[in-house]
Parts: structure tokens; C-alpha cells; sequence
């Protein structure tokens, strides 16, 4: 038999122990006063001599994290996730019950301490108590030395502990929560109605990825899990409802690294009458003054770099920002074949959708064309969005530390925006990146239903040419467009990426409570 084994072995004995003495180790309801840190916000800047003549009563529960004995006198601490409160307990002032409590008291289980509120010589606020109770026997031993464990994926499988043991991650989950309230508030005074729309769809889209598949037996319906709620919250702008946002839950069947996780959540909001140079100017109010709200300052440190939030943001096109950061000449991110060529003389390669020759212009017997591709000769022009995002995504993204607002994205990877006016070659939309990562992403939202449906055919094109994450078609959602959209703006914000961001987590896993995992041996 292991250590392990042997621990709860001895564990289960002390609540079958508790249980022959008339005690049940789990009881239904636990009638108390205040948690540990709920004393110390009411008491901890009393001293000894006001305690004294207040003499504060109180029940306090908590998991027990550290167990002493000092002679006839015990020591034990409870916690409750947030605060430590100290308990000292006198065996000889103790009923029958509660010293058989005490005897068989364990570091994990959670109980109840009944007495007096004081502080003790060394000054440490404390519970003189005169009664205990058992509130949950724990039968397996919390692990030990947490913060020395190699093994990092340990704390996301099994998050509770990372929970007990970990203020650091609890705080995570707080800003988090805070950052989700912060963001409502705002909305709020916008005058958005926050809603809710499905989460299983028979036509995924909003976004180009794949989706997760489901299949419904009372209506033998395939079903999809959302990639994003975009088209619904449309929908709800045609009926009317011109302010809304939701905060939830999208799906994508796509690969996981330090940004990505196959469930994550996203706020999308949409905007009627605005466009999205509004909602820059309303994305800088929105997560500008997040940190400050959220932290008590206006800078965060990530990678040890510190990023000011506060606005103004820098703002500029796709173009310009490879000029900048790549050194390319404006003249030479015109045409399709300078972008090949950039390509090819960086080493970078082909974007995906171009080396698998899968690009919605390109016919059979192109693959002449594919292999002049490398050369920077005769490049069709269809490809030409695909390589210039390529160029960014590749030579600039992670250089953009700072905030900064990237428009002007070519209307090939832009299917539901709107086309510039003053170049229909670029789409009516910006990207904002932080720390490297897309934060944001935002139209002005593309409201002509024929053009609409031409976009949905170009994807169809290139799903049947082999992109599995091109936009399908949904007739639906053009029909809805028919009725009338009115001039809109519509963003994505990432609440994932935003909490990295805030707590300089450096992965996903991190801010997330419960991320994918592949089971382990046990099967967890």
C-alpha cells in the first residue's frame, strides 16, 4: 500500500470513528456568522483592548490549513479561499462532541469554530473557541509543497487544488470577473441590452473556422456548436433591437497553443447607426480605463513589458504597418507577386490557403501558377489578401506591444464587412492587437444582401477548394439582410485574451477555469 494509500486509509477510519460516535462528518447545514475574511474586513484593524470590551461572538467556518498543538492548547487555521482566520481551541474547554471533533480533525477537512473574537500577545487576530464542528471530512490529503509541482498541467486538470493552494490563480479568476463586470457597466451606459443566442446552430458561422459537430435524436438534426454569435445579434439589429451585446461561450475545432482553446468566451457587440471608426473611438473608452478600473492603474506588465491602456491608441492600416515594422516599401504591397516574392525571400513560405493551392480563384491545371507563385511571377490576383495578411501575421503581429488599432484588411478575408468606399479592394475594418495578440475585431457590417450573397458564393468556392474554415452560406441570414439592416458597426472583443493581458498570464489555460486537456491515464 502507497504513503497515499495509507493516508486515506487513516482518514476514512477517523470519519467512520466520528460517525460511531453519533457525529455525522458531513452534515446538511453549517449556521454561522461571518467567513474568515469577512471578520477581518469587520475586526482586523481592531486591537486587543477593543476587542476585549466589544467581545465580538462568532461562528466562523473554513477549510482547516494548518493544525498545531501546544500542550493542551491547538492552533489551526481556517481558510476560506480568500483569508486565513486563526482558531485556538483549549481541550479541557471543550464539550464531549466538539474535543471528539477536535481529535479527529484533519488538514483539509472543513469545520466550525463557535467563541470569541481576540487578539493574542503576538497581535494575530484570533478565535478563542469553545465549540467545533465537523463540517466535510476530507479522506484525501491535499497535496503537498503545491507551488514546487513540475508537472504545470496538474493545476488546470485538477483546478480546485490550484484554488486551495494558489492565491496567485484565485486572483486571476477574480480580476476576470471584475473585468466581465466592468465591461457590463459600460454597455449599460450605452444603452445596450445584453442577450443571449443559441449555442447549437444548423448553419455555423460569424467566423472562418471549423466548427464542432452535434447531432440532435428527437429531430435527427446535425447540429453545430457556434463558431460566433454574429449573424443572430444581426439578426436582432434588423428586428429593431439596435444596441445589444452578449457575452458567452463560442466553439472552434481548430488547434490549441498559448492563445487559443477550442471553448472560449467572447463579447461581441453591434451598433446601429455606427461605423467602425465610432467604435474605435468607443473600443479606446471601453478597455481604456479597464485597468484602472479593474487594477487601480492604467498599466499592465506583460512580458516584462509595461502597456499603458489609457487612450489615445496608435491607429494604422495593414500596409502600413509592414512598411514599418518589415521595411517593405508602400509601392511593393500592391500586387500579389511582390507579396509572393516578399514571401519567398523571408523564408516565411506560402499562406496555407495558397501552398494548398485551395484559394477560391483557382481552376484545375493551375498548378503552373502554384509554382510560379515562389518564383513572384504571374501570382493571381485572388491571392492577393491572403499574402498580405500572411506578411503582417508573420513579420508584424507580435511586434504590436503597444495598443494599436490595424485597419484597411483586404475584403478577401473580410466576407460580412463593408468595402471601403475610397478602395473596395479593403474592407471597412480594424483589428486591435496588445501585447502581440488579437484583442479585438470589428466591421462596419456589410448590409447589402446581394453583395452579401456573392461573398457567401466566393466561400463556398473555396470550401469546395478545399478550405475547410471558409464561411458557409446562409440563405437565412441574406433574407434577414433583405428586410433591411441599417448602417451598423459589430465587434469581438476576446475576454480570454483580455484577462492574460490584465494578469500577465502568460497562456490561455491560465484564466481559464477548466481548459481542454486530453484525458490522462486515469481517464481525468
Amino acid at each position: 500500500m502507497s504513503e497515499l494509500e495509507q493516508q486515506i486509509a487513516h482518514r476514512r477510519r477517523k470519519r467512520d470513528a466520528l460517525r460511531d460516535a453519533g457525529i455525522d462528518p458531513y452534515p446538511t447545514r453549517a449556521a454561522h456568522d461571518l467567513e474568515p475574511a469577512a471578520v477581518h474586513r469587520r475586526w482586523g484593524t481592531s486591537d486587543a483592548g477593543e476587542l476585549e470590551a466589544e467581545a465580538p461572538s462568532l461562528s466562523v467556518p473554513g477549510r482547516v490549513r494548518a493544525l498545531r498543538k501546544h500542550g493542551k492548547t491547538w492552533f489551526l487555521d481556517l481558510h476560506d479561499g480568500a483569508e486565513k482566520l486563526q482558531v485556538m481551541v483549549r481541550r479541557g474547554g471543550l464539550d464531549e462532541t466538539s474535543a471528539t471533533v477536535l481529535e479527529h480533525l484533519d488538514i483539509g477537512d472543513h469545520a466550525l469554530a463557535s467563541g470569541t473574537l481576540i487578539r493574542t500577545r503576538t497581535g494575530e487576530l484570533t478565535l478563542a473557541a469553545a465549540g467545533l464542528e465537523i463540517l466535510s471530512k476530507a479522506v484525501r490529503p491535499l497535496p503537498e509543497k503545491w507551488h514546487g509541482l513540475a508537472d504545470v498541467e496538474a493545476r488546470y486538470r485538477r483546478r480546485y487544488l490550484d484554488l486551495i493552494h494558489n492565491p496567485a490563480s484565485r486572483r486571476v479568476f477574480e480580476v476576470r470577473a471584475r473585468a466581465i463586470a466592468h465591461l457590463r457597466s459600460v454597455f449599460d451606459r450605452h444603452g445596450f441590452l445584453e442577450v443571449e443566442t443559441p449555442m447549437m446552430q444548423v448553419q455555423p458561422g460569424g467566423a472562418a473556422a471549423r466548427p464542432f459537430v452535434t447531432h440532435h435524436n428527437a429531430l435527427d438534426l446535425e447540429l453545430y456548436l457556434r463558431v460566433a454569435p454574429e449573424l443572430f445579434l444581426k439578426r436582432l439589429v434588423v428586428g429593431g433591437l439596435h444596441r445589444v451585446y452578449e457575452i458567452n461561450r463560442n466553439f472552434r475545432n481548430e488547434g490549441v497553443s498559448t492563445q487559443h482553446n477550442p471553448e472560449f468566451t467572447m463579447l461581441e457587440f453591434y451598433w446601429a447607426y455606427s461605423d467602425y471608426l465610432q467604435l474605435m473611438d468607443f473600443t479606446e473608452e471601453l478597455l481604456g480605463g479597464l485597468a484602472e478600473a479593474v487594477l487601480e492603474r492604467r498599466t499592465v506588465i506583460w512580458r516584462d513589458e509595461e502597456i499603458d491602456l489609457a487612450p489615445s491608441w496608435k491607429r494604422s492600416t495593414v500596409r502600413q504597418a509592414i512598411s514599418e515594422h518589415a521595411g517593405i516599401d508602400p509601392s511593393e504591397l500592391e500586387h500579389a507577386a511582390d507579396l509572393a516574392r516578399h514571401c519567398g525571400e523571408r523564408g516565411i513560405g506560402l499562406p496555407p490557403i495558397v501552398a494548398d493551392r485551395s484559394h477560391p480563384v483557382l481552376e484545375a491545371g493551375t498548378a503552373v501558377a502554384y509554382e510560379r507563385a515562389h518564383a513572384g511571377t504571374e501570382v493571381p490576383d485572388g491571392w492577393y489578401g491572403a499574402l498580405l495578411m500572411h506578411l503582417f501575421e508573420q513579420l508584424v503581429e507580435d511586434r504590436l506591444v503597444q495598443p494599436t488599432f490595424i485597419t484597411e484588411y483586404p475584403v478577401e478575408v473580410s466576407p460580412l464587412a463593408k468595402p471601403s468606399p475610397e478602395d473596395p479592394r479593403f474592407a471597412e475594418r480594424f483589428e486591435l492587437i496588445i501585447g502581440g495578440m488579437e484583442i479585438a475585431n470589428a466591421f462596419t457590417e456589410l448590409n447589402d444582401p446581394e453583395i452579401q450573397a456573392q461573398r457567401f458564393r466566393q466561400q463556398l468556392a473555396a470550401r469546395q477548394q478545399g478550405d475547410e474554415e471558409a464561411h458557409r452560406v446562409d440563405d437565412e441570414y441574406v433574407v434577414a439582410l433583405e428586410h433591411g439592416l441599417p448602417p451598423t458597426g459589430g465587434e469581438g472583443i476576446g475576454i480570454d485574451r483580455l484577462t492574460m493581458l490584465l494578469t500577465g498570464s502568460p497562456s490561455i489555460r491560465d484564466v481559464i477555469l477548466f481548459p481542454l486537456l486530453r484525458p490522462d491515464e486515469a481517464g481525468g
